[in-house]
C-alpha cells in the first residue's frame, strides 16, 4: 500500500477508537539535518561556489529562512532544542555527553501520539543514547555508527550513503507492513563535520581551483558540503519513488561551524554567526507558496511551526514561535523579535566536578534585536556588540568593555544560571575511558 491511503486508514482508524486525529490525511513528515553546516556555504544563501545545487532546488521549492540561527553551537544541545523548543539549560543537555531531562514532551513524543510512526537515524557519535537520552522519543531510533570518519576512531560515525541506505530499508520495511500510519523521519547527516574529507569527485563541481585552495581545510570543507548534497538528493528521490502522497520537508543545520575567524577553527565555544547562522526552511507542495522569510527565526521554532502547520495543539511551554499564521495566514512575521543564544564547553572532562558540570560549562551568553548583538563573555566579563547586518563576520565591534551586560542580556543571564544548577542536579554522566578519549578526539575536550 502507498502511503497516502496508509495515513488516511490511520485517521479513520483513530477517530474511530481514540478520536485523536481529524478525519483526514496527515502529511508524512521528513526532517533533515546536517551537523557543522554554515549557511554562508550554500548557493542559495549567497555563496559563490557550487556547493549545493539539490539543497537549493529543495528550498526553492519551499520556504527559506535566510536570517535561521541555532542556540547553542553544539550537536546535542542544538537537535535536543529543536525536537523539545527549549533552550539547553531547560532541557538539560549543555554539553555533548550531558543527557537531557527525562520527562521532556517533544515533536516525535507528540506526533506519535497523533498517529505517527516515528524513526530516526543518526550518523553523530555524540547523539547515542547513553550520551544524549532521546532515543525514547522515537518508536524507532538507530545510531548508524559503522565506520570511522575521525582518525584514530573505530566505527563510530556514518557516512551520508551509510545513513541514506538504514533510513530507505527502514521505509521499505514500513510499506509492505500492516503499519498503515504516516511517518515521522529524521536523519541527522554528519558530514561537513571536521576532519573535512576530500571528495575528489566533486571538484570539478565546485568550479576553477588555480590557488589550489579545494585541498585546504576550507575547500574540503565545500566539498563535504557538495557530498552530502548528494546524498540528500538521493534520499529525495528514494522518497519520491516509494511515497504516494503528501511530504512536508524540513531542512536544516544543528549549528554552523568556524573556519578560522577570530583565530578559532571548530564550533560550540563561541556565538558568533560563523557557528549560530545556519540555513533552515519548510517544504510542503501546493500548501506552502516558496518565499523567503527575512525575519530572525530559530532552530527551536521549528516544532511548534509544524504542529502549527498540522493544526495541532502547541505546549505552553514551548519556546519558540509558530510560523505557520505567517507562512499560512500571511500574518505579519516578527522583525522585532528578540532572540537569545549560550555557548559551553565541549564536554566534561574526567578531572571535572559532574556535580556542577553544566554550571561549570558556561562560556558565553548573547542577545539579538534587529541587526545589534551584544555577546558576554561569562568567564572573563568580556563584552562586545556587534551590527551584524553591515558586519556578518563580525570584525568591527561597536563596544568592547569589560562592564556590565545590558539589563536584558543580565536576566537572560541568570535564568540560564539558574536553569545549569536546577540541571545539575540529573545524575551525573557516567562516561568511560572510551568514551572521554572520543570526545577528546572530536575536540571537544582539551
Amino acid at each position: 500500500m502507498r502511503l497516502r491511503g496508509a495515513a488516511l486508514a490511520a485517521c479513520l482508524l483513530a477517530a474511530l477508537t481514540a478520536g485523536r486525529l481529524r478525519c483526514e490525511a496527515r502529511p508524512n513528515i521528513l526532517l533533515l539535518s546536517v551537523d557543522t553546516l554554515r549557511a554562508d556555504r550554500l548557493s542559495s544563501y549567497g555563496y559563490s561556489r557550487g556547493t549545493s545545487p539539490n539543497i537549493d532546488r529543495l528550498l526553492d521549492r519551499g520556504v527559506r529562512f535566510a536570517e535561521a540561527r541555532t542556540v547553542e553551537p553544539l550537536t546535542a544541545p542544538a537537535l535536543a532544542s529543536m525536537l523539545t523548543s527549549l533552550h539547553p539549560h531547560e532541557h538539560g543537555s549543555t554539553r555533548n555527553g550531558l543527557r537531557v531531562r527525562t520527562d521532556l514532551l517533544s515533536l516525535p513524543k507528540i506526533l506519535r501520539r497523533q498517529g505517527y510512526q516515528t524513526a530516526a537515524f543518526v550518523g553523530s557519535w555524540t547523539l547515542q543514547e547513553k550520551l544524549w537520552g532521546m532515543a525514547g522519543h522515537f518508536e524507532r531510533f538507530a545510531e548508524v555508527l559503522n565506520r570511522a570518519r575521525w582518525f584514530g576512531m573505530v566505527r563510530r560515525e556514518a557516512t551520508a550513503e551509510d545513513l541514506n541506505q538504514a533510513a530507505i530499508d527502514w521505509l521499505d520495511q514500513q510499506l509492505t507492513s500492516r503499519d498503515r500510519r504516516p511517518f515521522f523521519l529524521w536523519l541527522h547527516y554528519v558530514e561537513p563535520h571536521a576532519p573535512y574529507r576530500l571528495h575528489r569527485r566533486f571538484l570539478n563541481q565546485l568550479g576553477a581551483d588555480p590557488g589550489g585552495e579545494l585541498y585546504s581545510a576550507s575547500g574540503r570543507y565545500d566539498t563535504e558540503i557538495a557530498y552530502v548534497d548528494h546524498q540528500i538528493s538521493r534520499l529525495l528521490d528514494a522518497v519520491s519513488e516509494r511515497v504516494d502522497g503528501e511530504v512536508l520537508t524540513i531542512f536544516v543545520a544543528d549549528h554552523g561551524e568556524s573556519l578560522g575567524e577570530h583565530g578559532y577553527w571548530g564550533h560550540g565555544r563561541h556565538v558568533y554567526e560563523a557557528t549560530l547562522w545556519i540555513p533552515m526552511g519548510i517544504v510542503w507542495p501546493e500548501r506552502l507558496a516558496p518565499r523567503v522569510i527575512e525575519a530572525p527565526s530559530l532552530i527551536i521554532d521549528l516544532a511548534p511551526t509544524i504542529l502549527g502547520l498540522l493544526e495541532l495543539p502547541i505546549p505552553e511551554f514551548f519556546q519558540g514561535f509558530d510560523w505557520a499564521p505567517v507562512l499560512s495566514l500571511g500574518a505579519d512575521p516578527p522583525v522585532d523579535r528578540e532572540s537569545y543564544y549560550q555557548s559551553h564547553r565541549g564536554a566534561t572532562g574526567a578531572k571535572e566536578d559532574l556535580s556542577r558540570s553544566r554550571q561549570k560549562g558556561l562560556l558565553e551568553v548573547a542577545r539579538l534585536e534587529g541587526w545589534r548583538k551584544e555577546i558576554f563573555r561569562v568567564t572573563n566579563g568580556r563584552r562586545r556588540m556587534f551590527d551584524v547586518r553591515s558586519d556578518r563576520a563580525e570584525e568591527e565591534g561597536l563596544v568592547e568593555l569589560r562592564s556590565e551586560v545590558s539589563e536584558d542580556l543580565g536576566r537572560w543571564l541568570e535564568a540560564v544560571r539558574h536553569g545549569l544548577a536546577l540541571a545539575d542536579e540529573l545524575p551525573p554522566p557516567s562516561l568511560s575511558e572510551e568514551d572521554l578519549a572520543r570526545l577528546r578526539a572530536l575536540g571537544y575536550i582539551d
